[in-house]
């Protein structure tokens, strides 16, 4: 089952008060890239994976998509996002990412920010979102980065017989991690680029678009901070065609 953090208490507070909880789609630094890899959303069928407080499903809208369903683990984030929404083209449900189930050829569009690496099974979902997609259609993602995933960690597991075998958490040793975001022991699993896009390959999708996300410099000079992101790309963008 998908570790549902953000039902959390404490994290729930503490992600309500990021940018991109406050200000929306605009206050994700990444989203101006991620949108120039979207289709003309006008009269499409939307399907929007972890739409937390709903805010593509909404922009979806806005910009003519005929219909948008979002879904989501945490209750906390679909009554929020059903508190901020009025339009009966937008329904919001509940639902495991692990456990996810979609109708065969029922949408013309599959958006999804930041939640893949929340997901242990990611080929079985990338098959259901495969599946779901009508020939043609598209897959849009944004994920962390996986340099971003995978800490660099000067360890190395030593063998009963005192030989060093690997480093731990290195960048080639793909699997769970837990880290400290907002509160202890949130698990984000970490993949290599290459297994990534091997696996929408081997699902049947073709690569339409990759990005390593790093800011542009009209972003920095208005938000200074973001030169640290620079050092290494924190997102991984990407789409994909049915």
């Amino acid at each position: 089952m998908t570790q549902n953090i953000y039902d959390d208490e404490k994290f729930f507070a503490g992600y309500s008060r990021l940018g991109r909880s406050v200000e929306g789609l605009d206050g994700a630094a990444e989203w101006p890239a991620l949108r120039a890899m979207l289709p003309d959303i006008r009269g499409l069928k939307v399907l929007d994976l972890g739409c937390g407080f709903g805010w593509f499903c909404r922009w979806a809208r806005q910009h003519g998509a005929a219909e948008v369903l979002g879904i989501d683990v945490s209750e906390r984030m679909l009554k929020r996002a059903a508190a901020t929404t009025q339009d009966p083209a937008i329904t919001y449900t509940r639902a495991d990412m692990e456990l996810l189930e979609l109708p065969a050829a029922s949408f013309d569009l599959v958006y999804s920010s930041l939640v893949f690496h929340y997901i242990s099974d990611l080929e079985r979902v990338m098959s259901e979102i495969h599946r779901s997609l009508h020939p043609g259609s598209s897959l849009v993602f944004s994920v962390e980065h996986p340099i971003y995933t995978a800490p660099s960690d000067p360890r190395w597991v030593i063998d009963p017989a005192g030989r060093k075998s690997w480093p731990v958490n290195g960048y080639l040793c793909e699997g769970p991690r837990s880290v400290d975001w907002l509160t202890s022991g949130v698990i984000k699993q970490h993949r290599t680029l290459a297994t990534y896009t091997g696996l929408l390959l081997r699902v049947g999708f073709v690569l339409g678009g990759i990005e390593e996300w790093g800011p542009t410099d009209q972003q920095i000079e208005s938000r200074a901070e973001l030169a640290d992101e620079r050092q290494r790309p924190m997102f991984l963008l990407v789409s994909a065609k049915r």
